[in-house]
């Protein structure tokens, strides 16, 4: 409660990625908002009874981006550029939106460039949007809070 205020939580599907600043795709999944910090257990003479755990470094995992395919090839021409030695990074923005579609939160991935393309799964029986998949490595993220 801000002010006196209700603050409800934001909902996790008003979302958007934005690809150097340009909205690029309408994506249906984005994982990978995660930074875990290493430690490092030291003993202290004479001590017995505890270990100090110290901060040892902080490592970030893949940003991962689901869509339905559509006609445009963008995100498959960047990883084939990778897999053929043209390395092109680019900043990824993940945009958290309000109900109003007014931006609340924001993470920014630097350097960011695909390490893994998946292709959509075909069924006859079903009925399914075709999703494409890409993974992508990074030097890590801010994050900017919009209040």
């Amino acid at each position: 409660m801000t002010n006196g205020q209700r603050t409800d939580p934001l909902i996790a599907f008003r979302f958007k990625v934005e690809i150097d600043s340009t909205i690029q795709a309408g994506f249906s999944e984005c994982s990978g908002l995660q930074v875990e910090t290493e430690l490092e257990d030291v003993r202290e003479g004479g001590v017995n009874d505890y270990l100090h755990k110290l901060p040892k470094g902080s490592k970030y995992i893949n940003l991962t981006l689901k869509h339905g395919i559509t006609d445009s090839d963008v995100l498959w021409n960047w990883h084939r550029d990778v897999v053929n030695g043209k390395l092109q990074r680019k900043m990824i923005s993940v945009v958290l939106l309000n109900a109003r579609n007014e931006e609340r939160w924001r993470w920014n991935f630097k350097d960011a460039y695909p390490v893994k393309w998946v292709g959509p799964e075909f069924k006859a029986d079903g009925n399914a949007v075709a999703i494409e998949t890409l993974e992508l490595a990074h030097h890590g993220f801010d994050v900017k809070v919009t209040k």
